[in-house]
This record gives C-alpha cells, sequence and structure tokens, in this order.
C-alpha cells in the first residue's frame, strides 16, 4: 500500500481585506508603568465612580452595531492526496491561491477551516531567504536550517562543502546573508532547502529571480531530488519546466481546486481556460497585489493594424499590444515589459517599452497619471499556433511592481506566410520572410556577395 505524505481535506483560508480599524498602539515601559499606576490610583480614590463609568460604557457599547470588515477566500473546500514519492505540480493564475496552498502545507500559517496532515520534514523555498536571519552568515544559516528540519550537526557537515559549491557563494559563506545580493540569497535558500534531504521539498515560483544558468542548475538538481523517491511540491509559471518535472498537476482557479489531471491535460486545461477569447484581459482588483502600488494595470489588448481589438492576428500582418497602466505616484526608472511565451510556456522573447536610448532618457521619470504603453509586432515573425503574452512592471532590477506571466493569448494565422504553397508543418515558434537569391555560382548579386573570394572546389584545402 502507498504510503501518503500528505493529506488536505476540506482547506480553507480566509484573509480580512483592509486595515484593522482600530490599530494596537504598544506602549513603552514607562508608559505602561505610569498608566497602570494612574488607573490603580483612580481605582482606590473612587470605586463607584470607575464601576458606574465602566457600566456606562457597557450599556452604551451595547446599542454600537460592530462594522464588519471585508473578506477573501485565499482557499476554500480544497481535498487532495499525495502519495510519497510524487512530484506533483500546483498551477494557477496570480492570485488563484497557490501560494497560500504552500504555507499551510509549510506550516507558515493556520488554515481557517479543513486540514493538512503532512507526514516528514518538509524543507520550503517560499520565497528568497525565506527562514534566514539577515545578521547569521551563510555558514550560520546553512546549520540553522538543517537544526530548524531537525538534522543532527553531523548530517549538515557531510552536505555543506556541497551546499556552498552548488550556491557559487564560497567567498562570503562567513559574511551576513542581510550584504549578499538577491542572487546570492537565492542560490544559498535553494541549496539549503534541496540538499538537506528533507522527505517534503516544497517549491514556489522563485526560479524566476535567478539568471538563466541558475534556472538549469536548479530545474536539473530538482530533477535529482524527484528521482531519489522524495515528495515535491512545485508551483512555477513555466509550463515547459512544470511537464519536464511533474507527472500530475492540480490546477487552482480563485481558490479552488478546477482539476487535478496528468500534467499534458492538465497545462491543457490551464492555457485553454483560463483567457479570454476577446484579444484583451482587464486585471480584477483581487490579482493586483497590494505591492504594486503605486502602479495598478489596467488592461492589455491585440489590436490589428485598423485599430480593433482581436483575439487572432495573420503572421504576415503587423499588430499591436497594449498596456494600460495608472500611476498614483512618480516612478523613477520604471519599465514595462511584454513576454511572448508559446502556448506550452517557452519563452520566445522579452522586450521593454525603455530599450531605446530615446526613451529610456525621455521617460526615466514617469509622473503620476494614466499611460499606454504600445508595442509594434512586425509582419512575417511568428508561426502558426497559440501564443501568450505576459506583463512586467520594474524599476531596472531593483524593484519589481507587478508581475503576470500569462495575462493573454492569441492565435496566429499563417496564410500567405512563407512556404505556405506546399503543405508542410514548420518547426518553432518564428517564421521569418527571409531574403533569397538562386543564381549560377558567381553570378550573385552584389548584396550577397561575401565579402572573401569564394574559392572553386579544386583549390580548397580539406
Amino acid at each position: 500500500m502507498t504510503q501518503i505524505a500528505i493529506r488536505v481535506e476540506n482547506l480553507g483560508k480566509r484573509y480580512r481585506i483592509g486595515a484593522t480599524p482600530t490599530r494596537q498602539q504598544y506602549n513603552t515601559l514607562r508608559e505602561s508603568i505610569s498608566q497602570a499606576g494612574l488607573s490603580a490610583l483612580r481605582a482606590v480614590a473612587s470605586p463607584i465612580s470607575r464601576i458606574r463609568a465602566a457600566s456606562k460604557e457597557g450599556s452604551a457599547g451595547m446599542f454600537i452595531p460592530r462594522r464588519e470588515q471585508p473578506t477573501i477566500w485565499a482557499l476554500r473546500d480544497i481535498s487532495f492526496e499525495v502519495p510519497q514519492g510524487q512530484v506533483l505540480g500546483i498551477i494557477g493564475r496570480n492570485g488563484a491561491g497557490k501560494s497560500t496552498l504552500l504555507k499551510i502545507l509549510s506550516r507558515v500559517t493556520e488554515p481557517t477551516e479543513g486540514y493538512a496532515e503532512v507526514h516528514g520534514r518538509v524543507g520550503s523555498l517560499l520565497e528568497v531567504g525565506t527562514g534566514f536571519h539577515p545578521e547569521l552568515t551563510g555558514r550560520e544559516n546553512t546549520y540553522l536550517n538543517g537544526a530548524i528540519l531537525g538534522m543532527k550537526r553531523s548530517e549538515i557537515d557531510k552536505k555543506f562543502d556541497e551546499i556552498v559549491a552548488f550556491s557559487e557563494v564560497e567567498k562570503f559563506i562567513d559574511t551576513p546573508v542581510k550584504r549578499y545580493s538577491s542572487g546570492m540569497y537565492l542560490r544559498l535558500a535553494f541549496a539549503v532547502a534541496a540538499h538537506l534531504e528533507p522527505e517534503i521539498l516544497v517549491v514556489d515560483e522563485v526560479l524566476a529571480v535567478g539568471d538563466a544558468e541558475f534556472q538549469r542548475k536548479c530545474l536539473g538538481k530538482m530533477s535529482d531530488v524527484a528521482e531519489t523517491g522524495r515528495t515535491v511540491l512545485f508551483v512555477s509559471h513555466n509550463m515547459s519546466a512544470i511537464m519536464r518535472l511533474t507527472q500530475e498537476a492540480l490546477v487552482l482557479d480563485k481558490g479552488q481546486l478546477a482539476l487535478r489531471a496528468p500534467t499534458n491535460q492538465a497545462v491543457d486545461y490551464y492555457l485553454s481556460a483560463g483567457f479570454t477569447q476577446s484579444g484583451r484581459h482587464a486585471w480584477n482588483p483581487e490579482e493586483i497585489p497590494a505591492s504594486a502600488a503605486p502602479f495598478r494595470p489596467v488592461e492589455i489588448r491585440m489590436v490589428n493594424e485598423q485599430g480593433r481589438v482581436v483575439d487572432s492576428i495573420r503572421s504576415t500582418q503587423t499588430c499591436f499590444v497594449e498596456i494600460e497602466y495608472q500611476l498614483s505616484a512618480p516612478i523613477t526608472g520604471l519599465r514595462i515589459g511584454l513576454y511572448l511565451l508559446t502556448g506550452r510556456g517557452e519563452p520566445v522573447f522579452t522586450a521593454f517599452d525603455t530599450d531605446s536610448p530615446e526613451l529610456y532618457h525621455a521617460h526615466s521619470i514617469r509622473p503620476a497619471g494614466a499611460y499606454v504603453s504600445r508595442c509594434q509586432l512586425p509582419s512575417d515573425l511568428l508561426n502558426e499556433g497559440r501564443y501568450l503574452l505576459g506583463v512586467n512592471a520594474s524599476t531596472y532590477g531593483m524593484q519589481r511592481y507587478f508581475h503576470d506571466e500569462q495575462a493573454l493569448s492569441f492565435n496566429v494565422d499563417a496564410s500567405g506566410a512563407p512556404g505556405t504553397q506546399w503543405a508542410e508543418v514548420r518547426m518553432g515558434p518564428i517564421r521569418p520572410r527571409l531574403s533569397w537569391e538562386i543564381q549560377p555560382r558567381g553570378k550573385l548579386s552584389p548584396e550577397f556577395q561575401h565579402s572573401e573570394q569564394i574559392l572553386p572546389l579544386e583549390g580548397r584545402n580539406g
């Protein structure tokens, strides 16, 4: 009988929206002693008056209705089981409840209703540097995390050199981690989580912080972890990574479990069901985190040359992507990023609205107001198929305000594209119209001539 590593029953998590109406103010020790002494003095001086005052306050309070604060269910009625040794993917749009689920399973937060059983030591990587103390060195944090996982010092000693080598922070291992860059933080945090051999490894979408080489390294390590029979929960917007690492996947939608299926089926369901078919997507308030302020995304849309919003474009025609947003305060160094992905989540290209030096200098500071960043997709660029558009708002690697890797999808029709005069499927996401010339040898046009003289066949070496 297969052992169960994780069992979740009717799990729910509710959050209060907005700030607490009456925030508790903490006093200093002197203020607390002074207030206590004053209260005692009043109690001794006039106990009857104090009782009457309390009675009046109580009776008056009976008629004041308590204002209920608005709440939101980040998770509701989630139930599933994960057998020991399974690698399970968790996918869904921003705000679907993926990170909340992992925080409950990692015992970072408590559920509002239902329960979760976790059998085994859990190693969590929920965000960069989770569980690290900024004043401790990298070495000290490594041993601290191992102790939290319940490991003996001798076990950590055996893995320590391997952890440091993987993280590539040998020179700074005895430096307080508060002085680490975000990349150094991430490398050490992932190395600790992956190498200290927890029975269950929980990984949120944190690999996007590292560079491409480190992402490949992390995915390779996660493959090794999965092959050892340990249980892995993996949240990612990278569908190719999800399909490579997992056998099954959960699809979360607005805090509820929409589907559990083999990974290919789950990914196809998510990509087909998660987008509007009108060529535009307006962000709902629950999709925008509070940390995005003062940036607020409004809408992304695909527009053709006639200015109409479309869901399908011709490969041979120019089209435009418009990203509408608002700033409630000025931002210095803001850049709006556009990510083009294939239907399976593989990147095609990334572009920013300040890539040109002219726009970079002209919009170094964007005042508060409403904006539209418009990008032109040239004709004869994309192959037929379905594509995804992602949006990013950040300040040159310093701060990320908003990120939606799959904000909109659209279709490309290849009618009239190069090579369509015969029936053949072209591989790859791009289908450029390249210039060709066919001439007898030595008769090429000047623009096709090579800078070096072309030698006759008998005059070539080798």
